[in-house]
């Protein structure tokens, strides 16, 4: 059977601030499958913690939880400021008809099978209080599913799916370049392999404002 392809560049910066963060996203999506695509299913999970009428927040709620659907605005999140375009032309978005955090990227041209596209978007998140998997409590950070991500395409077609507190996730495979901007005082925990160790161990040393990692 065959598997989609995708390679991420993505540039992201923490405003510990405002509690937020501002990225761009580029893309390399390859169609390994025997099908023309016309769409690509994006998750923006950060707009599960939008309102109380998301299916995050109904699972809190059947599982006796409360804290989130009584929480204030300050306490919620979600992702916004985003502009997708498809090999550099601007591409139409509709919502999905159910769930807030999952949204319809139309291609201004159809995807043949063994073809690529670069598909390319900013994007804004404003982080929750940590609710569940993502999010703030005080000065430390859990950002987890915080780019929009596209939903898997196998041999059983679209798997968008919502963000849920409980339940597992089923995403493409990937290649991931990520560059991380943040105040120096920060330390990063999280996979893969540091880039540029000694450049980031050196600007944390002379305390200056931003460390890339």
């Amino acid at each position: 059977r065959w598997q989609q392809e995708l390679a991420y560049d993505i540039d992201v910066t923490l405003n510990d601030t405002a509690r937020s963060l501002d990225g761009f996203l580029k893309l390399r999506y390859t169609n390994n499958s025997p099908d023309t695509l016309r769409f690509i299913w994006f998750h923006t999970w950060p707009n599960a913690y939008k309102n109380d009428r998301t299916a995050f927040s109904d699972q809190l709620l059947e599982n006796g939880r409360t804290d989130f659907y009584f929480s204030d605005a300050r306490q919620r999140g979600y992702m916004n400021r985003l502009d997708f375009r498809v090999n550099e032309q601007r591409a139409e978005t509709e919502d999905h008809p159910e769930h807030i955090d999952i949204v319809k990227v139309i291609l201004p041209n159809p995807l043949p099978p063994q073809h690529s596209i670069l598909i390319t978007t900013p994007f804004h998140v404003q982080l929750p209080y940590t609710f569940s998997r993502s999010g703030f409590d005080g000065k430390a950070y859990q950002i987890t599913q915080w780019y929009p991500k596209p939903a898997v395409y196998d041999q059983d077609g679209w798997h968008e799916m919502p963000y849920l507190d409980q339940g597992e996730f089923y995403a493409e495979f990937g290649r991931f370049n990520v560059k991380i901007t943040l105040p120096a005082e920060y330390i990063v925990a999280a996979t893969g392999v540091c880039a540029n160790e000694d450049e980031a161990i050196n600007t944390a040393e002379q305390s200056t404002r931003d460390s890339r990692f």
